[in-house]
């Protein structure tokens, strides 16, 4: 595949450039005590139905794959661990119950499946029925206009976490209602000043987001660049951890726009009960530029799942046999089920 998914290329051609003097005040990880290199098993499913699966998710007995290139449906449910078609939902189109985009998927239950629809500025969720095979629209929520390009999301206790794409915050408490009830947090960039244009240094630090009710842990890991954070929303405390790539690097443009530099970062990110598990690209653009360059397919996709404590500390790191895009995981059963960057084996599952 040539071309980056353009779920990951929004706002990537109007960053700006930004620099500072402040003096690494992030902690730093070097690298893991342990690596594991696990090999993928394909699923066996009916592929003709998927184009680009992007986002997975498994609960009890059913996975819902989102696809961003399927003419017809964002959604797509499967028996699990069968594999069997059940239904296709979120038709595209512009009709009242029709759907613009996808960016992402929760599945929280059966009658609790989310998706977040940016050019509609709404969320929707969905009941899946696997004795009639069909899914039923059952609600949805208009987001404020506040909530400008919303392309990530988590359900919470009273309503959504959404990131900030306005550079203010670093993510937003909104009701049930879809209005902004909470603030929180600011960009943990090293190179801020007066000078940083907010939107252009919110596209820049895009984030994937986790939550974990139970321990009360919300996580966010970077788009480029390679820095992952940690919310205890128990405690009330907030850690910054920077990997070796650093933050998000860009360069100004003649026209006043920015241009990524460095590295394609994290791509999904999950919290459990013990750890957080990140999916990570580490690819440079300068290679992927060679490449096109050359007529060759760039790489696409993440070689690697990281592991952390919720604490922050590096536990151990997975090396992958296949490039994947996002994952879903079952500690109990000690199984990854993930969306793989190349269409002919769309979905894939390591046991870890």
């Amino acid at each position: 595949m040539k071309s980056l998914p353009s779920i990951l290329l929004i706002g990537i051609s109007t960053l700006a450039a930004c620099s500072g003097n402040q003096q690494n005040p992030f902690p730093r990880y070097a690298d893991f005590p342990k690596t594991k290199a696990i090999k993928a098993q394909v699923a066996d499913l009916d592929t003709v139905l998927l184009r680009y699966p992007f986002r997975v998710a498994v609960r009890d007995s059913i996975a819902v794959v989102m696809d961003l290139h399927n003419m017809d449906h964002f959604l797509h449910a499967f028996t699990y661990p069968g594999w069997k078609h059940l239904a296709s939902f979120g038709k595209r189109g512009e009709g009242p119950e029709e759907m613009l985009s996808a960016e992402n998927i929760q599945f929280n239950s059966l009658d609790s499946l989310w998706a977040i629809d940016a050019n509609k500025m709404e969320i929707t969720r969905w009941k899946i029925s696997p004795s009639t095979r069909s899914a039923e629209r059952v609600e949805e929520i208009k987001l404020d206009k506040e909530l400008v390009r919303s392309l990530d999301f988590h359900t919470m206790e009273s309503g959504f976490f959404i990131p900030d794409y306005m550079g203010e915050f670093r993510y937003w408490e909104v009701g049930n209602n879809g209005k902004p009830l909470k603030s929180i947090g600011e960009i943990p960039s090293e190179t801020i000043d007066e000078n940083t244009v907010r939107p252009a240094l919110a596209q820049a630090w895009r984030s994937f987001m986790d939550y974990n009710p139970d321990n009360g842990i919300l996580a966010m890991a970077t788009q480029l660049g390679e820095v992952f954070e940690i919310f205890n929303l128990k405690e009330n405390t907030h850690k910054v951890f920077y990997g070796p790539e650093g933050e998000p690097q860009y360069k100004p443009a003649n026209d006043g726009t920015g241009v990524p530099t460095g590295i394609m970062g994290f791509s999904d990110i999950k919290v459990t009960s013990k750890y957080i598990y990140a999916v990570f690209q580490g690819i440079k653009f300068n290679d992927k530029i060679a490449a096109i360059k050359q007529g060759k397919d760039p790489e696409n996709g993440a070689k690697y799942i990281y592991v952390f404590d919720l604490d922050g500390n590096p536990i151990r790191r997975y090396e992958l046999d296949h490039r994947i895009n996002s994952m879903d995981i079952n500690e109990e059963t000690n199984t990854i089920v993930a969306t793989a960057a190349k269409s002919d084996d769309p979905i894939i599952e390591f046991k870890i």
